[in-house]
């Protein structure tokens, strides 16, 4: 699994983002009482855009990717639960900072919602830091980023 490449998603894969994305995202509706955002992402048109990466056949894993003038938003991560501990997420970490540094941008942004305490602990350990906590509508969100200096 550790030689899976990472690939940027085509039309073929959007039934498998959404696959991998609702079943890496369901688990958090009853905690944090509502639908996650990348659970209603336009997944065909993230794919369409060339923001999705994905790893595994079939897909086990992706990010969502946005270049900004001054970083790279990481807009979603997403690991099939039967391939939890199998490395498939500290690899799409890797891969987003490499991206990141490929494209010549400083650092790497995120958010979590504050629910979802499993990031608070996995985010720091891979070198983020927590810059703010915001709430936006209905989401409580923890604002971490990663410096790539």
């Amino acid at each position: 699994m550790a030689d899976e490449q990472i690939r940027r998603a085509d039309a073929a894969d959007v039934p498998a983002v959404k696959a991998v994305t609702d079943a890496a995202y369901r688990p958090y509706i009853d905690r944090i009482g509502v639908v996650p955002q990348p659970m209603e992402a336009d997944h065909a048109a993230d794919v369409a855009a060339g923001r999705v990466f994905v790893t595994g056949e079939p897909v086990t894993g992706l990010v969502v990717l946005e270049a900004r003038p001054d970083h790279l938003f990481l807009d979603s991560i997403a690991v099939h639960p039967d391939a939890h501990g199998q490395g498939v997420g500290r690899r799409l970490l890797a891969f987003v900072d490499a991206h990141a540094r490929a494209l010549d941008l400083p650092e790497v942004r995120l958010y979590t919602n504050a629910l979802m305490w499993e990031n608070q602990r996995i985010y720091p350990k891979y070198g983020y830091e927590l810059v703010e906590r915001r709430v936006d509508g209905p989401y409580d969100r923890l604002h971490y980023r990663k410096r790539l200096l």
